[in-house]
């Protein structure tokens, strides 16, 4: 077993080393490994997963393609603009809110050189909103209906018996993402010295390395569309809340003499599909345009992450189930916040909550650990600002022109470590406390 776990291990490290859909097909040649070097029968790959992760991406891809993305960044950019003191507190909500409604943290590259730009302006260190802003934007997957970390995990808790529905993952991790991005905000607005003091800032600009150009946002060409987009994508975005809420409202259908409901996966994907289609056809939008924007080539390589990386890890969990539980399942049933500390180092290595959800809940599930535990401690997938090297925290530090956002001589003393692990950790410890109390 320990052989087979080094070879997943090496598979992930280096599939998150080479990039793009490295980690996805890395995933894929270690299972290759296990069942053909180890005779492991693989899984059921994770269809219902992916497929719902596409749809939404379909959606997504639409609304950017719409200008409905651009539409949200200006509107962000005017009110970061009305209120620049309080640019520290507003910029991580404003990423949370993008990343909530479209599902996907990528969208926060939009929004990130507006508040370098505006932070500057006002003489504050952009390395205070940048850094909790990406956090924010990464906790809020744990807390949007349609991410696919989400998805997975209602997936996986339906699949093993428990029933649950959509709202009571939501009534726990939204108000507990949002509480510990909040917790990280007020901790950001005293990082570092003051812009005019700092010494890094003030060595580009001796040095004649400081540009002083703008970054300007674009500008939305067609408002109508764009607002269209924007409007369609939230509502079937609120259809997917209430149908997985209000089970009721969900179709039956009877086979056989037996009756089933529509399932979320169905509900999901034909949602998503129809909100792509309506704004294709509503806004005149080029449907290839879609496929070519940023957010659908972004959730096209977490599709793939998920294909590889949760095959193999589901293939190695389940020929070592037996092992596995022996070892764990004392442990974990006496203390099983130490579950969410395994979440949380899995996240280091996969670089997706989807994934880690998928890699490792089923295992929670098997060691018999409650499912609200097991929700509580969704958001201790958001580890992967760890190790600086996911593209929202490059990106961050490259829109800092004046070099306050960083990298640290050590590598983990960088500028998202602490946001981070108290934002994390706030969330989980609120997680905790919420299914004690209700």
């Amino acid at each position: 077993m320990l052989i087979q776990l080094a070879f997943v291990l090496i598979a992930i490290i280096i599939g998150a080393r080479v990039g793009g859909i490295g980690l996805g097909v890395l995933g894929g040649f270690g299972l290759a490994i296990l069942t053909f070097g180890f005779g492991l029968e693989p899984t059921s790959p994770p269809i219902d997963v992916m497929l719902m992760i596409a749809a939404v991406i379909a959606a997504a891809g639409c609304m950017q393609a719409a200008g409905g993305l651009d539409l949200m960044v200006k509107m962000a950019e005017k009110l970061l603009r009305k209120n620049p003191k309080q640019i520290t507190l507003l910029s991580p909500l404003v990423t949370y809110l993008f990343t909530f409604v479209a599902g996907t943290g990528h969208v926060a590259y939009s929004v990130l050189p507006a508040i370098a730009e505006v932070a500057m302006e006002t003489n504050i260190r952009p390395e205070r909103p940048l850094a909790i802003s990406v956090i924010a934007s990464q906790q809020a997957i744990t807390a949007s209906s349609i991410s696919a970390a989400t998805v997975a995990l209602l997936s996986l808790l339906n699949g093993n018996g428990y029933n649950l529905s959509l709202l009571n993952i939501l009534m726990i991790s939204i108000p507990c993402t949002l509480a510990g991005v909040l917790a990280g905000a007020l901790y950001s607005l005293r990082v570092g010295k003051e812009l005019a003091d700092d010494p890094e800032f003030k060595r580009r600009i001796a040095a004649g390395d400081f540009n002083t150009t703008h970054y300007e946002t674009r500008d939305v060409q067609n408002k109508r569309s764009a607002f269209l987009s924007v409007f369609i994508f939230i509502m079937a975005t609120i259809g997917i809340v209430l149908f997985g809420s209000v089970e009721s409202l969900r179709l039956t259908f009877t086979v056989n003499g037996e009756t089933t409901t529509l399932g979320m996966a169905y509900i999901i994907e034909i949602l998503m599909l129809s909100a792509a289609a309506l704004i294709l056809l509503v806004t005149r939008t080029d449907g290839l345009k879609a496929a070519q924007g940023s957010v659908f080539s972004a959730g096209m390589r977490a599709v793939i992450a998920i294909f590889g990386i949760a095959w193999m890890g589901d293939t190695f969990i389940a020929g070592n189930m037996a092992e596995l539980k022996g070892s764990i399942e004392s442990i974990v049933t006496e203390m099983p916040w130490l579950f969410g500390l395994a979440l949380f180092l899995m996240s280091i290595l996969l670089f997706s909550q989807a994934a880690t959800v998928r890699a490792l809940m089923p295992l929670g599930i098997a060691l018999g650990l409650s499912p609200y535990m097991l929700i509580a401690l969704f958001p201790a997938v958001n580890g992967y600002f760890f190790i600086p090297n996911y593209p929202t925290v490059i990106a961050a530090i490259n829109f800092d022109r004046t070099g306050t956002t960083h990298i640290g001589k050590y590598i983990l003393n960088h500028s998202f470590m602490i946001p981070g692990l108290i934002a994390t950790g706030t969330s989980v410890v609120l997680g905790l406390l919420l299914i004690q109390l209700f």
